[in-house]
């Protein structure tokens, strides 16, 4: 039995941001007005349930208009693509960043994750509630990691509307917060991409050598500065030169798996099913990560281009790129330079005149940090749950829409461009034997200058922190997010490579590097990060969905208790974490427990 939504009816303009996406309906069965179409048939059903991935489009599309999805538009949204509403409603509840109650049009969500706690997020969020007030027409919301650690505290303000309007205040203030809520459209503008990179300019960048050196939106600024130079050499090696340039530059995944990049790329390649589907992973969402925003902001050229490569050497002709929907700006500069490319011929029906037929679809996050799994995002972008699948089948041979699909994180493709500039020999050269090229790391928290920094694989760890200016009193330094570890603040030895870390006892992850000194309060800390798995848990299976939760009330009563209580309830934590790592179906409820185990071990936290 499904859901039914009585007599709720879309308003006029709930009506109008659905047909603005999908074209007015055809007949009364899709939900034309009985004067116009006849309800006794049903043309372009099939084509509508066809249409099913555009569920996720159709819900951004109400939500951005009116600031929320009522019984009504969700109903009209499910005729017009033949979804059950039960379903419907499932996906739409699903996402942080929807709701499916009435709320203001306008939302500041304020970031209360690591960086922006430790810079005094409680305080702030306190501030702007306590200055707004009831009925101010702003619902604030306590948000997970907004993607701008370092500019904490960070706030972003959404008003819904024709067309919606965003606001970003960070380093966030209550004024400027308040500012950006109430009036988007008069709040300072956001700092250059570059502001986030402190070696701007610096010689030897290969990731980074463009971001505040070119305009993001010239594409001619783009490609006299090397831009699509990559992309020619392409075309000269063919698929399956650039294939084996990958697999011999020792490219692996920068999102944390570390998975030979050119392994995936040749197993996609050789299957026989068709179409071949490319995804780019933009939805970085592990607290502390911002590198893949500042390449997007401030370099979105390169990222088309790579995607281009990639499409061409695994025979795909059409890429999504999965963006977090936290990201405006980057959804703004991205839309413009797709829009770019395509009139160019650098995207389209015949790319730079070679034949090769290779488009790019923006499709926006919601706000699920299990998105950023691989088979969650392709669930997501097929317009169901995101959650994820069990494998095999493994992506490579039944991926996005049961296809052939390659994924890969923004940064790995950006890596395939100096590859085929340089050559794989010389890339291969740069870091160390198993871990080849240059990496970012995202570096926030007590530091005096928080950014994204590029260095070769095998820099150290007191390297990189020297270069960010370490306060005194460091205590300990988060490695990998929430999802990774901490280290002790005499560690700082330890090469930042996926070997060096893995023999440390700690994770590389996907480069986060979060400092903290005495100040910051490590029980408090670690609690935040239980909150944040409790609240991500797509809830699929028992151990994710009941170890989060137990290991969240777990720390709440150590915070409370000392001594044999605190003891007996450390080793609940253990056992819960043992069973998560070895039963979760995906990565999330496998890592959920690491943090906390590495501040219990490493660092003493509750002794």
């Amino acid at each position: 039995m499904d859901l039914h939504f009585g007599d709720s009816k879309p308003t006029d303009e709930e009506r109008a941001a659905v047909d603005a996406l999908l074209g007015p309906p055809e007949s009364s069965w899709e939900g034309a007005d009985r004067s116009d179409a006849d309800l006794r048939w049903a043309r372009g059903g099939r084509e509508a349930r066809d249409r099913r991935d555009l569920l996720l489009p159709g819900l951004h599309a109400l939500n951005d208009r009116v600031g929320w999805i009522s019984d009504g538009a969700l109903d009209y949204l499910c005729r017009r693509l033949t979804v059950p509403p039960a379903e419907a409603y499932g996906v739409a509840t699903f996402y942080a960043m929807f709701s499916v109650t009435p709320r203001p049009a306008t939302v500041l969500h304020v970031c209360t994750d690591l960086a922006c706690a430790a810079a005094g997020a409680p305080g702030l969020c306190a501030g702007i509630e306590e200055r707004l007030g009831p009925g101010s027409g702003v619902s604030v919301q306590r948000s997970p990691c907004l993607g701008l650690c370092e500019r904490a505290p960070a706030a972003l303000a959404i008003r819904a509307g024709d067309p919606v309007r965003t606001a970003v205040s960070a380093p966030a203030t209550v004024r400027d917060a308040v500012l950006a809520a109430s009036a988007p459209d008069s709040a300072p503008q956001e700092p250059p991409a570059a502001l986030a990179v402190p070696q701007v300019g610096q010689d030897g960048l290969m990731l980074l050598h463009r971001v505040g050196v070119v305009d993001p939106a010239s594409l001619d600024d783009y490609r006299a500065h090397g831009g699509y130079a990559a992309l020619r050499r392409a075309f000269e090696l063919g698929p399956a030169g650039v294939i084996r340039e990958v697999t011999d530059s020792g490219l692996v995944g920068r999102g944390g798996a570390a998975f030979p990049t050119g392994r995936k790329w040749q197993a996609t390649a050789s299957q026989p099913d068709r179409p071949h589907y490319l995804v780019c992973n933009a939805d970085e969402s592990e607290p502390g990560t911002f590198k893949d925003r500042v390449l997007m902001e401030g370099d979105p050229y390169a990222l088309i281009e790579a995607m281009t490569i990639a499409g061409y050497a695994t025979g795909a002709h059409r890429g999504y790129l999965y963006l977090r929907g936290e990201y405006p700006r980057a959804l703004r500069r991205l839309e413009h330079a797709i829009g770019q490319a395509r009139a160019r011929g650098l995207l389209g029906d015949d790319v730079l005149g070679q034949g090769y037929a290779f488009d790019i679809e923006i499709r926006r996050g919601a706000g699920a940090y299990i998105c950023g799994e691989e088979t969650a995002l392709f669930n997501s972008i097929e317009g169901y749950r995101g959650e994820p699948r069990s494998k095999p089948p493994f992506p490579v041979e039944k991926g996005l829409f049961g296809k052939p699909t390659v994924e890969n994180n923004v940064e790995t493709l950006v890596n395939v461009l100096p590859i085929l500039t340089l050559g794989a020999p010389a890339y291969a050269a740069i870091g160390t034997e198993r871990s080849t090229g240059p990496k970012l790391f995202c570096v926030s928290g007590s530091v005096a200058r928080p950014g994204v920094y590029e260095l070769p694989f095998g820099a150290t760890l007191g390297e990189l922190l020297a270069l960010a200016g370490v306060r005194d009193g460091l205590r300990a330094v988060l490695l990998g997010g929430a999802a990774g570890g901490f280290v002790r603040a005499d560690e700082l030895d330890i090469p930042l490579t996926f070997e060096g870390t893995r023999e440390a006892g700690t994770t590389l992850g996907s480069g986060v590097v979060m400092a903290f000194d005495d100040s910051v309060p490590l029980p408090r800390l670690l609690l935040r990060i239980a909150e944040f798995f409790r609240d991500e848990s797509c809830g699929q299976c028992v151990p994710c969905r009941v170890g989060t939760v137990r290991q969240e009330e777990a720390l709440h009563r150590i915070a409370e208790r000392t001594g044999a209580a605190a003891a007996s309830d450390i080793a609940l934590l253990r056992e819960v974490g043992r069973a998560m790592r070895d039963a979760s179906i995906c990565g999330l409820g496998q890592t959920a427990w690491n943090a906390v185990e590495s501040a219990i071990d490493r660092l003493g936290a509750y002794e």
